[in-house]
């Protein structure tokens, strides 16, 4: 059975529906303070739910009970919210990881699967990232993301708890939502041309990222969930393995919607990194991982989904 660690968020629920569409057993925990039980709807009558905070031990303990592997993505994401509020970002993401550690390791689970964050290499110039340079964190968030991959491969030494880190390079598709106060980037902008207003760009545009669609993260971590025990302890790359400038994903969006509104600029944000772009190798060798969505590919169905979406409503 897989338990799903904020399985209503954007990237737990796209997991927990590829596990139902397997036929496998699924409990999905999550606290709902930026998930959305909505996200599980089509699927609550087949999973087991539980409503509960990963900061509990007694909450961790009872989502672990006949376990055999967890899908750790509960967390509270973003750079600009860790910087406003670090220590709500440590209690989530660096307690509740060491909580569920605990517990995985007191029921006798056999696989434990965390999201990780490209945030842990920092600005480095270096390119591609690849997972033997040393991490230098920026913000608060991404010193809790390394904190967990660190008490992951303590576990997997110590107590023989087998883990696998992912660190994942900005993951975007259907369910990310774009109203909260610190949405990425993909989303943000869907909306903002959609309801013809200008989208923000933050910077001079020119940073780049290497943007992951949602299928190709969901695939990396179902591979690690079932990959040999030789990848016990180890920390992977999940991307596409190319980069894009904002600028340049502000255009594919615009075109994608037929919209000719332009960007506005902000000022750079505190935290951000420069460029990032993955070597996804090690991947490939390990979990067998082959990414399918490029950005152009992997935008026109988040559009798509957008749209039908909308149409819905």
């Amino acid at each position: 059975m897989y338990l799903v660690t904020g399985g209503a968020g954007f990237i737990g629920s796209n997991i927990v529906e590829a596990l139902v569409k397997k036929g496998e057993r699924v409990r999905a925990l999550d606290n709902l303070s930026t998930g959305k039980k909505n996200n599980l709807r089509p699927f609550l009558e087949t999973i087991e739910w539980i409503e509960g905070d990963i900061r509990d031990h007694k909450t961790c303990q009872k989502a672990m009970n006949g376990i055999e592997v967890v899908l750790h993505q509960a967390a509270l994401p973003s750079v600009p919210r860790s910087i406003a509020d670090p220590v709500q970002t440590n209690e989530v993401n660096i307690t509740g990881t060491l909580n569920l550690l605990c517990a995985a390791r007191d029921a006798g689970v056999k696989r434990f699967v965390y999201a990780a964050s490209s945030s842990a290499y920092g600005d480095s110039a270096t390119l591609p990232k690849i997972e033997t340079m040393v991490a230098k964190p920026l913000s608060p968030y991404a010193v809790s993301k390394l904190t967990g991959e660190y008490y992951c491969q303590i576990f997997s030494t110590l107590y023989k708890l087998s883990t696998v880190s992912l660190r994942y390079f900005n993951i975007y598709g259907p369910r990310q939502d774009p109203n909260s106060e610190y949405a990425a980037v993909v989303p943000r902008m869907i909306s903002a041309l959609i309801q013809n207003q200008h989208g923000t760009i933050y910077g001079d545009g020119s940073q780049s990222r290497d943007f992951t669609y949602i299928e190709d993260c969901v695939q990396a971590v179902l591979s690690a969930a079932v990959a040999p025990a030789k990848i016990s302890g180890e920390v992977i790359n999940v991307s596409y393995g190319a980069n894009v400038t904002i600028n340049e994903l502000y255009q594919k969006i615009a075109n994608l919607l037929r919209k000719t509104i332009g960007p506005v600029y902000d000022k750079h944000r505190a935290g951000d990194v420069r460029h990032s772009l993955a070597d996804i190798s090690k991947a490939r060798q390990l979990m067998g991982y082959s990414p399918e969505y490029n950005i152009d590919r992997g935008l026109e169905k988040t559009i798509d989904w957008w749209k039908t979406t909308l149409s819905e409503a």
